[in-house]
């Protein structure tokens, strides 16, 4: 006669290897906050809801089409969307009722003129027409933190275009600059710089006040090689959450992050920003706290 205990272990593990076995979440319905169509919130979120329809045996998520992370922080804490990409600093300028499942992936800042402008540092942007993106989105926050840190607020001729119409504004000469976060190498200025000959302009000098106003930022370098540039480019690097409310049951956000990382090969290949998601770096999500059932699936990582 088997001893109970023995059977205990051996339902256990059977547990373990059979996903019937694992939190009911049918029913469970998920609304992702993206970004603007095309762009790379908006692959990742499709490719992403792909995955946990497929692994969770739930409806698919639905995605929320959003002009970028200040409008993904509303959503959530209204409770209009139940995860959400947002950059880090503006999740760091919204942190009350929200928590992390895991960083994703890491943005880039460009400041982009035309190679033959004159325009040589971020200071001579003073007066001219620039781009700072769309209204709402994470781009115009970060410009504005960066259009502060050089004095420059009021300064310039603001444009809110987002990159789709900001490059193609540059080329013809209807603005004279454009500020933008985004994977390196971003593929649609990869195109200009063939077809147009861009610069990128380097921040180093306002690397300091930048960083003085969030821990989020950092400083980075743009290589020759990401655009065929002249020389290296000293830029900041800004990290992007999968953000969720703090009321979002803990077996709920265990199995989403769990399927984040079971997904990786599926979210690369929608967006080759994905490359950089991993489990080591997923977990500095400062000033944000990881969610109890995402912190629950770190540390199962490690027994």
């Amino acid at each position: 006669m088997r001893r109970p205990g023995v059977l205990a272990v051996v339902i256990a593990v059977v547990c373990a290897l059979v996903a019937g076995c694992g939190p009911d979440l049918s029913g469970t319905k998920v609304r992702i906050a993206a970004g603007l169509d095309g762009g790379v919130y908006d692959k990742l979120a499709e490719a992403l809801a792909d995955a946990w329809a497929a692994q969770l045996d739930t409806e698919r998520p639905v995605i929320q089409e959003t002009q970028g992370s200040p409008d993904n922080v509303g959503r959530v804490r209204a409770g209009k969307a139940d995860v959400a990409f947002v950059a880090a600093d503006v999740a760091a300028d919204n942190t009350a009722g929200l928590a992390a499942l895991a960083r994703v992936h890491d943005d880039y800042l460009h400041v982009i003129v035309r190679a033959d402008s004159p325009i040589k540092s971020f200071a001579q942007l003073r007066g001219h027409k620039v781009a700072i993106g769309s209204p709402d989105s994470g781009v115009e926050f970060l410009s504005k933190q960066l259009l502060k840190a050089a004095g420059l607020t009021g300064a310039i001729d603001r444009r809110n275009l987002g990159l789709p119409e900001a490059l193609p504004a540059l080329e013809n000469r209807q603005i004279d600059a454009v500020i933008w976060s985004g994977g390196l190498p971003t593929p649609s200025i990869t195109e200009k710089v063939h077809t147009v000959g861009l610069r990128l302009l380097d921040i180093t000098d306002l690397a300091d006040a930048l960083r003085a106003t969030s821990p989020v930022y950092r400083t980075a370098t743009i290589p020759v090689t990401a655009y065929n540039l002249p020389s290296p480019v000293t830029t900041l690097v800004l990290p992007n959450f999968l953000v969720v409310p703090t009321s979002m049951r803990d077996d709920v956000a265990e199995a989403l992050v769990r399927g984040l990382f079971d997904a990786r090969d599926q979210l690369v290949k929608a967006a080759g920003a994905a490359l950089s998601i991993d489990v080591h770096p997923a977990i500095e999500t400062s000033p944000l706290p990881l969610h109890p059932g995402a912190l629950r699936y770190f540390r199962s990582l490690k027994d």
